[in-house]
């Protein structure tokens, strides 16, 4: 059932026109970044409809970002004020490139906290949760939002950098922690240490995990392995970006749906390859213009996330935002093609979570007389009594998705490594 009035699509749609106009307005002759991009194509900076952004104003892009740092040391010229107004400093992981730097004003930074308080909302985090932070408090941006949108709503804040997971585990044990924010591969990777501590996760007063940073929230498969092994917890996915803060949230009604937080961002779905937009209920990449992150902000940014926006207008739980099914089913620039198929991280380990018996992998990307092949390690969980036949099984799973054989290999528990926030499980020869 729905969970209440939410407004509608003209409402929302409303709004964005009107922050938009706004935005755009602050933006010239301040923000040298824009106002130069602009500048040099002829675009106005005025806004006659989200249709006529959408078809003058061009993409942004990391690329644009990253050569603009480089040019500028060190934050690039894509601040609208003095230096002297922004507060915080975050950066992106550089997992894919070179390290992005964001800074952001006070303004900036309470427009992101509002956001990430809308996640926590539609989780059904409340006044008097206990939420344990399990990471470590470096320069990523993600958790510093969400421990101060959870303090904002009367939750307890519990962070958990710098400790093991196994001090973690006593951490919320002794906390009787409510909520856990992590990394879906922490969450299996803190599942495994209980076990083999002894620690039943029963025992810890958990009833929410909420993870991000990667898309095994989504994946049907990962969700369904960590929710098996936290019995009585309930999984709830979303995701952001150093560059625009956080976006979605899942729906509460539909597990694997995240919903963009409209209110604070115009999204769009665009072909890859031709920059025009898609129908709803086709792939496509997401594009992003942040609607209240004015210090620093971003016009029509090319995110590489590739999703799928539902073809409703109203989603079951009376949500007129845009839902992406499935989540961020990929990215633009990690799709690898493997003798003429198309292969996702996010499928491939959605395969290999289907498989019980697995509890780690990594995934080995070679080129072989000019062809693309794709090979698997796996660690077997404890006690797996038959590691011919579940090799035998991933590679039959392979096949199935597939139609490709995939190379498959077995190691002895311990030999993979272990991660706490993103996980870097494939390597490229």
């Amino acid at each position: 059932m729905p969970d209440g009035p939410h407004p509608s699509r003209q409402a929302i749609r409303s709004g964005q026109l009107e922050l938009l106009c706004s935005l755009v307005a602050e933006l010239f002759p301040a923000n040298k970044f824009y106002t130069s991009k602009l500048s040099a194509i002829g675009v106005g900076f005025d806004v006659a409809s989200l249709e006529d952004f959408s078809a003058r104003f061009p993409f942004t892009t990391k690329a644009e970002l990253v050569q603009d740092q480089q040019q500028n040391p060190p934050y690039g010229t894509d601040l609208t004020y003095p230096l002297d107004r922004y507060t915080r400093f975050h950066q992106t992981s550089g997992t894919s490139g070179v390290p992005l730097r964001w800074l952001d004003t006070p303004e900036s930074w309470d427009w992101m906290v509002t956001n990430w308080a809308e996640i926590f909302r539609a989780s059904g985090v409340v006044a008097g949760d206990r939420v344990y932070f399990a990471f470590t408090f470096g320069p990523f941006i993600g958790f510093w939002i969400a421990y101060e949108a959870a303090s904002r709503l009367g939750a307890m804040c519990l962070p958990g950098g710098g400790l093991s997971s196994m001090a973690r585990l006593n951490a919320m044990l002794d906390s009787r922690a409510t909520v856990l924010c992590c990394t879906p591969t922490y969450a299996l990777r803190l599942a495994e240490v209980a076990a083999q501590e002894g620690i039943d996760t029963r025992r810890l007063a958990l009833k929410r995990m909420i993870v991000a940073g990667e898309p095994g929230g989504s994946i049907p498969s990962t969700r369904a392995k960590i929710e098996e092994l936290w019995p009585g917890v309930k999984v709830f996915d979303h995701h952001g970006m150093t560059e625009t803060g956080p976006v979605t949230y899942e729906c509460p009604l539909r597990p694997g749906v995240l919903h963009v937080i409209e209110s604070a961002y115009y999204a769009e779905v665009v072909d890859s390859g031709t920059g025009e937009p898609v129908k709803p209920g086709n792939r496509g990449e997401l594009v992003l213009t942040t609607l209240g992150r004015t210090g620093s902000p971003l016009l029509r940014y090319r995110t590489g996330d590739i999703v799928m926006a539902d073809a409703s207008d109203v989603c079951v739980c009376g949500r007129c935002e845009m839902a992406l099914v499935g989540g961020i089913l990929g990215r633009a620039d990690d799709m690898i093609v493997v003798r003429g198929v198309n292969i996702y991280p996010a499928a491939v380990e959605d395969v290999i979570q289907s498989v019980k018996g697995i509890r780690e992998y990594e995934v080995r990307i070679a080129t072989v007389q000019s062809m693309t092949e794709l090979s698997v390690t796996i660690e077997p969980e404890a006690g797996c009594c038959n590691i011919a036949a579940l090799v035998d099984a991933l590679e039959k799973a392979f096949q199935n998705r597939f139609h490709l054989r995939v190379e498959v290999r077995a190691v002895p528990m311990g030999k993979l490594p272990r991660f706490e926030m993103k996980a870097h499980r494939w390597i490229r020869e």
